[in-house]
Parts: structure tokens; sequence; C-alpha cells
């Protein structure tokens, strides 16, 4: 039966030169690289009836660490302070590495500071609320940011400029 011709052919011959230059873009890993939990004011901080105001500030950083292959990193500063004590801080440095092969160049940086931190994102926010929750606290749960939106804010208020780092603070 192995031997048996249905009539029909499959070409494996590639459609192009044989080389695989369709742009892709994926990611490759994603860790933890920097984490602190400070909670400086417990046990005290545990009977303050006042819910804490939360500071949140972001950051998004990238470096090229091989030829196809990119870091991103996601950096989140939380401070909350509850009259005027600080109830808890935490710095979170999330980053992930991307491979990038046949991408445009004028795509890259978009890529990296919009799409690539979208990635990212929910797994450092679980990373940050599972801190948090074990430091005492209620989880913080962050809401969903549109990186790729906040890449264009900046790129219109810098006139299309745009270094790396600028995105963001909420």
């Amino acid at each position: 039966m192995a031997d048996q011709d249905n009539g029909t052919t499959i070409d494996t011959q590639p459609l192009t030169n044989g080389e695989d230059n369709a742009p892709a873009a994926g990611l490759i890993s994603q860790y933890v690289k920097d984490l602190s939990f400070e909670n400086p004011n417990a046990p005290a901080i545990f009977q303050n009836p006042s819910p804490p105001a939360i500071d949140v500030q972001f950051n998004i950083g990238t470096a090229q660490v091989g030829e196809e292959v990119h870091e991103v990193v996601l950096k989140i500063d939380v401070k909350a302070e509850a009259d005027g004590q600080t109830a808890f801080i935490v710095d979170l440095t999330y980053a992930g590495l991307f491979g990038l092969r046949n991408v445009p160049a004028e795509a890259i940086q978009p890529f990296l500071l919009g799409e690539a931190p979208r990635l990212l994102f929910p797994f450092a926010r679980r990373v940050l609320a599972d801190c948090v929750r074990d430091g005492g606290f209620p989880p913080l749960l962050l809401e969903p940011i549109d990186f790729a939106q906040l890449y264009l804010q900046q790129a219109d208020q810098n006139g299309g400029a745009f270094s790396v780092g600028d995105v963001g603070h909420a």
C-alpha cells in the first residue's frame, strides 16, 4: 500500500532562493531578573485601617544580546503609603528574551517597546501580586497596560524620535 500513488504530489522545494526570509518574532524565555519587597513598618502597618495609596511606576528597556536576540526588561516600582507611613515597597525587574529574524529595521523598536512588554506584562503582574500577597497584604492586581499606545504617544511627543526607557509612568 505504501507504494500506491494517489495522484497527489507535494512540492518540497522552497518557493524562494532556499532561505527562510519571512519575518519572525518569538518569545524565547522570560524570567525575574530582580525582585525586592520591603515592609518597613510591620507589624504596626497592619493595624492601620486606612487603605494605602498606591503609586506605580514602570519603565521599559531593551538590549541586543545576540545577533537575532533582544532582551526586553519591564521594571515595575510600587510604593504603598497609608497615613504617611510606608505600607510596602516592591521593585520588580521582569525580562524576556525575544528572537527577531528578518524583521524590517523600522519594525524592531515598535515591537520591542510595544508588543514585547504586552507579552511579558501578565506574568510580571502575577509575580507582583504574589509578592504583595506573600508580604501580608491583599494581592495588587495592576490594570492591563496598552504598551503599543504608550509607545505611539511617546514617539509623537518626541517628534518621532524615541529613546529606550521613555515608555511610561502610571
